[in-house]
């Protein structure tokens, strides 16, 4: 269904339509959370406090570990030690006990990553679509009432594009709905995975980088969506990023690693003069302001 027939059909915006799902009191606590491979620890003892309702940033150095905590959050590593414990009013998920796939559809975490991977040859409107294809299959009998046009599953399809075309508006892709995705500025790009994330009606955000190749226009849009999304989707959201300008400009609580250890947590201002950041930013001599760089997250060292 292209943006046209869905305004034709008197498609509303779920502004109009009553609260989007998503979002609500979720609760992530991160216990003791270790990684090993072989013998040599990616993340070891990794702890922080809950993450509800806030934007938590998690920055170091390359090679710090940072996306390895993502894949253990997101059922891509089954971590060797921790426990990762996601509370939400539909229960308490373990996250490091589900299967992959079950972290997404059941313990409702969604995830961006460091590149991007949307469907470049479906138009910007149907990868919003496809992203809900678990209810639509659900409201379809497994397409047995799809095919059979039944209310069921016009409803849900309605509802479908109901969503997708909120997070067009809030995305500023609404023009672009019926481009096709691959053709989009890069910026746009990164909007719409956000906009997809986000039609899975998550409790949980994870963005990797979302900020990567941006312009500061483009991170300027990016700040505004994601205060957005926690201010009024009451959503957690956690942040891998090395643009600090966003990282410092946005963040309620940072956490930092070093060689898969964590070194600092707080605020931003704590995080920016605590003098572990400082030495794995810099090295061993503290620069005399007390400062860590509020450019760009540095080092060589692998991911």
């Amino acid at each position: 269904m292209s943006a046209d027939t869905a305004v034709a059909e008197g498609v509303t915006s779920p502004d109009l339509a009553g609260p989007i799902p998503g979002g609500g009191e979720a609760r992530l606590t991160v216990e003791h959370l270790t990684m090993r491979f072989g013998g040599r620890a990616a993340i070891d003892e990794v702890s922080f406090p809950p993450a509800d309702g806030r934007i938590t940033a998690i920055i170091g150095p390359n090679g710090a570990g940072k996306t390895t905590v993502f894949n253990c959050l997101t059922g891509f590593y089954k971590p060797t030690v921790g426990r990762l414990a996601l509370h939400h009013p539909e229960g308490e998920f373990l996250l490091e006990r589900l299967e992959g796939f079950r972290t997404a559809q059941d313990a409702r975490v969604a995830r961006t990553f460091q590149n991007i991977r949307l469907f470049p040859r479906m138009t910007v409107l149907e990868n919003l679509i496809v992203a809900q294809h678990n209810k639509l299959m659900q409201a379809s009998g497994y397409t047995v009432l799809g095919l059979l046009g039944l209310k069921r599953y016009r409803d849900a399809e309605v509802e479908a594009v109901e969503l997708a075309k909120y997070w067009l508006d809030h995305t500023k892709l609404t023009k672009a709905a019926d481009q096709e995705a691959g053709n989009l500025p890069y910026g746009d790009q990164r909007r719409l995975e956000i906009a997809r994330a986000m039609c899975t009606e998550p409790v949980l955000l994870c963005l990797d980088e979302p900020a990567a190749g941006l312009n500061p226009s483009e991170s300027q849009q990016l700040n505004q969506l994601l205060k957005f999304i926690r201010d009024e989707h009451k959503m957690g959201i956690l942040l891998i990023e090395h643009d600090m300008s966003v990282v410092m400009g946005i963040s309620d609580h940072i956490i930092v690693l070093d060689y898969g250890r964590k070194i600092s947590d707080g605020t931003p201002e704590q995080v920016r003069r605590d003098p572990a950041v400082i030495r794995a930013y810099l090295g061993e001599d503290d620069e005399p302001d007390g400062d860590a760089p509020a450019a760009q997250d540095g080092g060589d060292r692998d991911a």
